[in-house]
Protein backbone atom coordinates (compact mmCIF):
# COMPACT_ATOMS: atom_id res chain seq x y z
CA UNK A 1 0.00 0.00 0.00
CA UNK A 2 3.39 2.47 0.32
CA UNK A 3 3.25 2.52 -3.34
CA UNK A 4 0.27 5.10 -3.79
CA UNK A 5 2.11 6.95 -1.52
CA UNK A 6 5.59 7.10 -3.17
CA UNK A 7 3.74 7.42 -6.78
CA UNK A 8 1.81 10.64 -5.01
CA UNK A 9 4.92 11.96 -3.21
CA UNK A 10 6.57 11.51 -6.84
CA UNK A 11 3.79 13.17 -8.90
CA UNK A 12 4.11 16.09 -6.76
CA UNK A 13 7.71 16.92 -6.88
CA UNK A 14 8.02 16.49 -11.20
CA UNK A 15 4.89 19.03 -10.74
CA UNK A 16 5.83 21.42 -8.22
CA UNK A 17 10.05 20.80 -7.63
CA UNK A 18 11.86 18.81 -10.44
CA UNK A 19 10.00 20.67 -13.26
CA UNK A 20 12.27 23.03 -15.21
CA UNK A 21 10.89 26.56 -15.51
CA UNK A 22 8.63 26.75 -18.45
CA UNK A 23 8.25 22.97 -19.18
CA UNK A 24 4.60 22.28 -19.13
CA UNK A 25 4.73 18.07 -19.16
CA UNK A 26 5.30 17.42 -15.25
CA UNK A 27 8.59 15.40 -15.82
CA UNK A 28 12.82 16.52 -14.41
CA UNK A 29 15.24 17.95 -16.93
CA UNK A 30 17.12 15.60 -18.83
CA UNK A 31 19.93 13.91 -17.36
CA UNK A 32 23.24 14.67 -18.21
CA UNK A 33 24.17 12.62 -21.45
CA UNK A 34 27.61 11.14 -18.82
CA UNK A 35 24.65 9.55 -16.78
CA UNK A 36 23.05 7.98 -19.86
CA UNK A 37 22.65 4.05 -20.27
CA UNK A 38 25.43 3.25 -22.71
CA UNK A 39 23.50 1.44 -25.77
CA UNK A 40 24.13 -1.59 -27.41
CA UNK A 41 25.16 0.57 -30.49
CA UNK A 42 27.60 2.32 -28.20
CA UNK A 43 28.90 -0.22 -27.13
CA UNK A 44 29.75 -2.81 -29.76
CA UNK A 45 30.62 0.30 -32.66
CA UNK A 46 33.92 0.68 -31.08
CA UNK A 47 34.51 -3.52 -32.02
CA UNK A 48 33.45 -3.47 -35.80
CA UNK A 49 29.78 -4.81 -35.01
CA UNK A 50 27.02 -3.18 -36.46
CA UNK A 51 23.96 -2.87 -34.20
CA UNK A 52 20.35 -0.84 -35.20
CA UNK A 53 21.25 2.79 -33.90
CA UNK A 54 17.24 3.21 -33.09
CA UNK A 55 17.22 -0.15 -30.82
CA UNK A 56 16.71 1.40 -27.28
CA UNK A 57 18.21 -2.21 -26.18
CA UNK A 58 21.15 -0.83 -23.59
CA UNK A 59 23.39 -2.85 -20.74
CA UNK A 60 20.48 -2.95 -18.43
CA UNK A 61 19.90 -5.87 -20.67
CA UNK A 62 23.31 -7.98 -19.30
CA UNK A 63 22.59 -6.31 -15.84
CA UNK A 64 19.19 -8.22 -16.05
CA UNK A 65 20.93 -11.45 -17.19
CA UNK A 66 23.53 -11.15 -14.19
CA UNK A 67 20.70 -10.92 -11.67
CA UNK A 68 18.95 -13.73 -12.77
CA UNK A 69 22.74 -15.45 -12.35
CA UNK A 70 23.41 -14.30 -8.81
CA UNK A 71 19.79 -15.20 -7.84
CA UNK A 72 19.40 -17.88 -8.81
CA UNK A 73 23.21 -18.93 -6.67
CA UNK A 74 21.17 -16.96 -3.78
CA UNK A 75 18.39 -18.90 -4.11
CA UNK A 76 20.18 -22.44 -4.32
CA UNK A 77 23.70 -22.70 -3.19
CA UNK A 78 23.42 -20.44 -0.04
CA UNK A 79 21.96 -21.22 3.16
CA UNK A 80 19.81 -17.75 3.50
CA UNK A 81 18.02 -18.91 0.23
CA UNK A 82 17.22 -22.40 1.14
CA UNK A 83 15.18 -20.68 4.44
CA UNK A 84 13.13 -18.12 2.31
CA UNK A 85 12.56 -21.22 -0.02
CA UNK A 86 11.16 -23.17 2.58
CA UNK A 87 9.38 -19.86 4.39
CA UNK A 88 7.64 -19.64 1.41
CA UNK A 89 6.63 -23.44 1.10
CA UNK A 90 5.19 -23.77 4.30
CA UNK A 91 5.80 -20.96 7.36
CA UNK A 92 4.84 -23.13 9.97
CA UNK A 93 6.93 -26.06 9.15
CA UNK A 94 9.88 -23.61 8.92
CA UNK A 95 9.00 -21.84 11.76
CA UNK A 96 9.39 -25.37 13.83
CA UNK A 97 13.17 -26.02 11.97
CA UNK A 98 14.23 -22.34 13.60
CA UNK A 99 13.88 -20.48 11.08
CA UNK A 100 12.91 -16.47 11.83
CA UNK A 101 9.58 -15.44 9.93
CA UNK A 102 10.99 -11.70 10.60
CA UNK A 103 13.87 -12.44 9.37
CA UNK A 104 13.19 -14.01 6.41
CA UNK A 105 10.07 -11.32 5.27
CA UNK A 106 12.38 -8.89 5.92
CA UNK A 107 15.20 -10.11 3.97
CA UNK A 108 13.03 -10.96 0.96
CA UNK A 109 11.04 -7.65 0.70
CA UNK A 110 14.70 -5.75 0.75
CA UNK A 111 15.74 -8.58 -2.24
CA UNK A 112 12.82 -8.05 -3.85
CA UNK A 113 12.71 -3.97 -3.66
CA UNK A 114 15.93 -3.84 -4.51
CA UNK A 115 15.89 -6.09 -8.09
CA UNK A 116 12.39 -4.07 -8.70
CA UNK A 117 13.68 -0.99 -8.31
CA UNK A 118 17.22 -1.44 -10.59
CA UNK A 119 14.12 -2.15 -13.36
CA UNK A 120 13.60 1.58 -13.43
CA UNK A 121 17.52 2.35 -14.69
CA UNK A 122 16.20 1.13 -17.95
CA UNK A 123 13.22 3.74 -18.15
CA UNK A 124 14.57 6.51 -16.41
CA UNK A 125 18.36 6.27 -17.42
CA UNK A 126 18.41 4.47 -20.57
CA UNK A 127 14.89 4.99 -22.35
CA UNK A 128 13.23 8.32 -21.90
CA UNK A 129 16.79 9.54 -20.11
CA UNK A 130 14.28 11.96 -17.45
CA UNK A 131 12.04 11.57 -14.65
CA UNK A 132 8.95 11.04 -15.78
CA UNK A 133 5.52 10.15 -14.27
CA UNK A 134 4.69 6.68 -14.32
CA UNK A 135 7.55 5.69 -15.90
CA UNK A 136 7.57 2.13 -14.95
CA UNK A 137 4.11 1.71 -17.14
CA UNK A 138 2.80 -1.35 -15.05
CA UNK A 139 6.02 -3.28 -14.91
CA UNK A 140 4.83 -4.39 -11.28
CA UNK A 141 1.71 -6.17 -12.47
CA UNK A 142 3.46 -7.46 -15.59
CA UNK A 143 6.16 -8.80 -12.91
CA UNK A 144 3.76 -11.09 -10.95
CA UNK A 145 2.61 -12.12 -14.62
CA UNK A 146 6.31 -13.11 -15.40
CA UNK A 147 6.93 -14.43 -12.00
CA UNK A 148 3.47 -16.62 -12.32
CA UNK A 149 4.63 -18.08 -15.78
CA UNK A 150 8.45 -18.72 -14.77
CA UNK A 151 7.54 -20.60 -11.81
CA UNK A 152 9.78 -18.33 -9.50
CA UNK A 153 12.32 -19.67 -10.88
CA UNK A 154 15.09 -17.66 -12.57
CA UNK A 155 16.07 -19.34 -15.74
CA UNK A 156 11.84 -19.28 -16.55
CA UNK A 157 11.44 -15.68 -15.27
CA UNK A 158 13.72 -14.88 -18.12
CA UNK A 159 12.21 -16.60 -20.59
CA UNK A 160 9.01 -15.39 -19.66
CA UNK A 161 10.18 -11.79 -19.30
CA UNK A 162 11.70 -12.49 -23.04
CA UNK A 163 7.96 -13.49 -24.15
CA UNK A 164 6.39 -10.28 -22.47
CA UNK A 165 9.03 -7.64 -23.86
CA UNK A 166 8.38 -9.58 -27.08
CA UNK A 167 4.37 -9.09 -26.92
CA UNK A 168 4.73 -5.99 -25.70
CA UNK A 169 6.95 -4.12 -28.09
CA UNK A 170 5.67 -6.08 -30.91
CA UNK A 171 2.29 -5.03 -29.97
CA UNK A 172 3.14 -1.49 -29.83
CA UNK A 173 4.47 -1.87 -33.77
CA UNK A 174 1.46 -3.91 -34.89
CA UNK A 175 -0.39 -0.93 -33.19
CA UNK A 176 1.68 1.69 -35.19
CA UNK A 177 2.17 -0.01 -38.56
CA UNK A 178 -1.18 -2.30 -39.14
CA UNK A 179 -3.91 -0.67 -37.01
CA UNK A 180 -4.17 -3.44 -34.45
CA UNK A 181 -5.83 -1.89 -31.31
CA UNK A 182 -3.16 -1.91 -28.21
CA UNK A 183 -5.72 -4.03 -26.12
CA UNK A 184 -5.01 -7.13 -27.92
CA UNK A 185 -1.75 -7.37 -26.69
CA UNK A 186 -3.30 -7.06 -23.34
CA UNK A 187 -5.81 -9.85 -23.94
CA UNK A 188 -2.98 -12.36 -25.42
CA UNK A 189 -1.12 -11.86 -22.23
CA UNK A 190 -4.57 -12.64 -19.93
CA UNK A 191 -4.42 -15.69 -22.33
CA UNK A 192 -0.84 -16.21 -21.81
CA UNK A 193 -1.36 -16.16 -17.67
CA UNK A 194 -4.34 -17.94 -17.56
CA UNK A 195 -3.40 -21.41 -19.67
CA UNK A 196 0.51 -21.43 -17.90
CA UNK A 197 -0.35 -20.16 -14.39
CA UNK A 198 -3.96 -20.45 -13.27
CA UNK A 199 -4.97 -23.68 -15.47
CA UNK A 200 -2.16 -25.44 -14.28
CA UNK A 201 -2.94 -26.84 -11.38
CA UNK A 202 -6.27 -28.07 -13.27
CA UNK A 203 -4.65 -30.24 -15.56
CA UNK A 204 -1.63 -31.03 -13.61
CA UNK A 205 -3.04 -32.32 -10.63
CA UNK A 206 -5.31 -35.34 -12.72
CA UNK A 207 -2.44 -35.81 -14.58
CA UNK A 208 -0.49 -36.77 -11.48
CA UNK A 209 -3.16 -38.85 -10.04
CA UNK A 210 -3.75 -41.03 -13.43
CA UNK A 211 0.22 -41.75 -13.48
CA UNK A 212 0.24 -42.62 -9.69
CA UNK A 213 -2.99 -44.68 -10.28
CA UNK A 214 -1.12 -46.63 -13.10
CA UNK A 215 2.22 -46.68 -11.01
CA UNK A 216 0.28 -48.41 -8.37
CA UNK A 217 -1.68 -50.91 -10.61
CA UNK A 218 1.26 -51.63 -11.85
CA UNK A 219 3.11 -52.36 -8.29
CA UNK A 220 -0.12 -54.78 -7.76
Amino acid sequence: MFNFIAASLLNYLLVNVLRPKGAMDPASAKFPETTNLPTFHEMLEPLGIAFSKSAPVNISLLIALLACVLVYILMWRTRIGYEIRSFGESPSASVYAGISPLKITMIAMLLSGGLAGMMSINNTMGESERLIINSIEGAGFIGIAVALMGRNHPFGVLLAALLFGFLYQGGGELALWMSIPRELVLVIQGLVILFTGALDNMIRMPVERMFIRAANRKEA
